[in-house]
């Protein structure tokens, strides 16, 4: 993501954007990600660890498997479905990588919108308390069928969420999963593009 974050509170109407987050074109697990969240009527930007630890987990390590969720299976396994029900929030990324192995090398290849406008991940997030009472918040990203714009490079991706339903999506008072599970489609390939991305990323 590098997209200035004040371009994406504009877009929600939120006035705080004082999060802990550093652009960059090769975030990786582990690391600190903005994320939008529903809170009381309004929307917040907050930073998340990518990489869900749930509220119940013995230790943060988990986190390392739970980077993406499936929409299959999201409403029913034990680390995802009570933030399902209640923990969801939009990413915004600018596109994202997905990687092919072509001639003995794995070449990347970056996906987007043809608009060129910012993309909105369907995440959701926890908030896991260690032994020493300090809070560790963290998110996943919700993954599906590859649409036939990426299919030819890798068989699953993130879940986008149309613009048309990012309230419904942020909205914690809804719980049905069936509206939910809906919005968990693959995004209309004819208006996403793909290109060769380049041999190194940013740190």
């Amino acid at each position: 993501m590098i997209t200035d974050l004040s371009a994406i509170a504009r877009d929600f109407n939120i006035s705080d954007i004082s999060i802990s987050f550093e652009p960059s074109r090769n975030v990786s697990p582990g690391r600190p990600i903005p994320a939008i969240v529903g809170a009381g009527g309004g929307k917040l930007l907050k930073s998340f660890l990518w990489g869900l630890v749930p509220f119940w987990a013995k230790d943060p390590s988990i986190g390392a498997r739970l980077i993406n969720a499936r929409a299959e299976t999201v409403a029913q396994k034990p680390s995802f479905k009570q933030a399902f029900a209640r923990r969801r929030c939009l990413i915004p990324a600018d596109g994202f990588y997905e990687w092919k192995k072509e001639g003995g090398k794995k070449i990347p290849y970056c996906f987007g919108l043809k608009s060129g406008v910012p993309l909105y991940f369907a995440g959701l997030y926890e908030k896991w308390t260690a032994p020493d009472r300090q809070p560790v918040e963290s998110c996943t990203i919700i993954t599906t069928q590859a649409n036939e714009t990426v299919a030819p490079v890798h068989d699953r991706m993130p879940v986008i969420v149309p613009a048309a339903a990012h309230t419904l999506w942020l909205n914690p008072a809804l719980q049905d999963p069936g509206r939910l599970l809906d919005i968990l489609k693959p995004y209309p390939a004819e208006e996403m593009e793909r290109s060769q991305g380049p041999a190194a990323f940013d740190s």
